[in-house]
């Protein structure tokens, strides 16, 4: 009987955050203390949530560069809403996570239905949420939110922050989605070959328009724990985060080209770029060289990619 042979693909991104956290610690003694790891989780928390939403676009073989826009659109939103109306934040909270769902649909609709390319239709809803949070927000910050919904950004249960529950909670959702659903099945046959998988009876153009939807949602979320964290709602917030996001993901295993990929494995992704991050800053490594070395990590993460996609071929 032949051993089964261990996909080192699956074990690479916690190979990779074990040697950083060991090179970490080595290099700053502060880096593995309790406090400092539970600061890293928390970190990471925001671009976690979108990496997780928009790996499930990567699974299909798709991309969404608009979640930092969303992100902006739904905290301000949101905003006007509980600051500027009174509205109660459960109520708020729904109300950002339905435009989060319509801007990630729309986006579906035009790159299943319209056939436009996914970087075309996300690069315009980019410009068009940015453009309408700028307008609603007239450029300024909103804050003064109520202690029951920062809440959501610095309470605890068991010591436990909560925006970290909330991560874990939304990735093991994603999980049984992924894994025993038959969404989860089609969103990574259409990844492997989107006209077999048409062939087949499935309905591709609705499966896509909805891992887009989840994407949007997943990006509203981001934006309600940005905001509760920073207890403010700013237009110009989540830029850039798309591509902190897309990086998650390609670290994490999963392939640009589609039909591969895990949701855990795009946590480890996140946790690895925000170890990178916190590093940096406990070695005083000035922002600019530190968006440097993120640029090149994330160049270095799509070469991986593209190595481990022909191995395959």
């Amino acid at each position: 009987m032949k051993a089964k042979k261990i996909d080192m693909s699956n074990l690479t991104p916690v190979l990779v955050l074990v040697a950083l956290c060991i090179l970490m610690s080595v290099l700053s003694p502060v880096f593995s203390s309790r406090a400092n790891l539970v600061n890293i989780l928390q970190q990471v928390t925001v671009n976690a949530i979108i990496a997780l939403g928009i790996s499930v676009v990567i699974f299909t073989g798709g991309i969404d560069l608009s979640v930092g826009s969303v992100l902006a659109i739904s905290g301000i939103v949101m905003g006007k809403l509980i600051v500027g109306m009174g509205v109660t934040p459960i109520v708020a909270i729904l109300v950002a996570i339905i435009i989060g769902a319509i801007c990630g649909t729309l986006n579906g609709i035009l790159i299943s239905r319209f056939k436009l390319q996914p970087m075309i239709a996300t690069l315009g809803m980019m410009s068009i949420a940015r453009g309408a949070a700028l307008t609603l927000a007239n450029g300024k910050t909103i804050t003064g939110y109520p202690a029951s919904f920062r809440w959501i950004g610095s309470g605890r249960i068991a010591e436990i922050p909560v925006q970290i529950i909330i991560m874990l909670i939304l990735y093991t959702i994603m999980w049984y989605v992924l894994k025993y659903r038959k969404f989860g099945r089609y969103i990574y046959s259409i990844g492997g070959n989107e006209e077999a998988t048409r062939l087949s009876g499935i309905n591709v153009d609705r499966t896509k328009t909805l891992a887009y939807t989840v994407c949007g949602v997943m990006a509203s979320l981001a934006g309600i724990v940005l905001v509760a964290k920073l207890n403010s709602a700013q237009s110009i917030a989540g830029e850039g985060y798309e591509l902190d996001a897309i990086a998650s993901s390609v670290i994490g295993g999963a392939s640009l080209l589609g039909g591969s990929g895990s949701v855990w494995g795009t946590l480890l992704g996140a946790i690895i770029m925000g170890v990178i991050r916190n590093g940096l800053n406990l070695m005083n490594v000035s922002s600019y060289l530190q968006k440097l070395i993120i640029g090149v990590i994330i160049i270095a993460a799509v070469l991986l990619d593209s190595f481990r996609n022909r191995k395959r071929a």
